[in-house]
């Protein structure tokens, strides 16, 4: 064999042999991982001895609480019955005063703003359907895809809805003033697509 090739084996044997000459690394024996045993228990054995229960609180006397005697006044004996004697036109005018007595009432009702600044409020609520209306009418409708049509339905709605309020059977303005303001923010926003 020639030189080099001998050099070739003799390194291609000698390099794995290397390999088996190093020391392997130590390892530590495995340690058994038992663990202790518990301490022994000490009870300690409590002789018990009863308590006395505590003494019941006695509750003051009561005395029956008294109600007011009500007096029941009977229709009967109250309202004596009209004659039958008189005439159908005795009976349509005291019906007729009636209706006028009532009318003439003012309605009982809870109110969140004085009367004097009711005017005031309805100007501004109506100012804000105003302008809400105003802003509806530069939309064009057949331009505008399905939800923007669902939207410009709901402000016409608002807008109806807060004219009711308005009305003075119903007289609800913070209601109003809601549906308004929403109306008013719808039609904004339509307006501006």
């Amino acid at each position: 064999m020639s030189r080099p090739v001998s050099w070739l084996l003799f390194v291609a044997i000698a390099v794995p042999a290397t390999g088996c000459l190093r020391a392997s690394a130590k390892t530590v024996k495995d340690v058994p991982l038992d663990m202790p045993p518990p301490p022994p228990r000490v009870v300690e054995t409590v002789e018990a001895t009863p308590v006395a229960p505590a003494p019941l609180i006695e509750e003051p006397a009561h005395e029956p609480i008294r109600l007011p005697a009500r007096s029941i006044p009977r229709a009967d004996a109250a309202r004596p019955e009209p004659p039958k004697s008189e005439s159908p036109k005795a009976e349509g005018s005291t019906e007729a005063t009636r209706a006028a007595e009532e009318a003439a009432k003012p309605p009982t009702s809870l109110q969140t703003t004085p009367p004097s600044a009711e005017l005031e409020v309805e100007r501004t609520i109506r100012g804000v359907i105003y302008r809400a209306a105003a802003d509806l009418s530069r939309v064009d409708y057949r331009v505008l895809n399905t939800d923007g049509r669902s939207q410009y339905d709901t402000a016409k709605r608002f807008i109806r809805q807060a004219e009711d309020a308005l009305d003075p059977r119903t007289r609800n303005l913070l209601y109003a003033r809601n549906l308004a303001d929403k109306a008013l923010a719808l039609a904004g926003q339509l307006a501006k697509r």
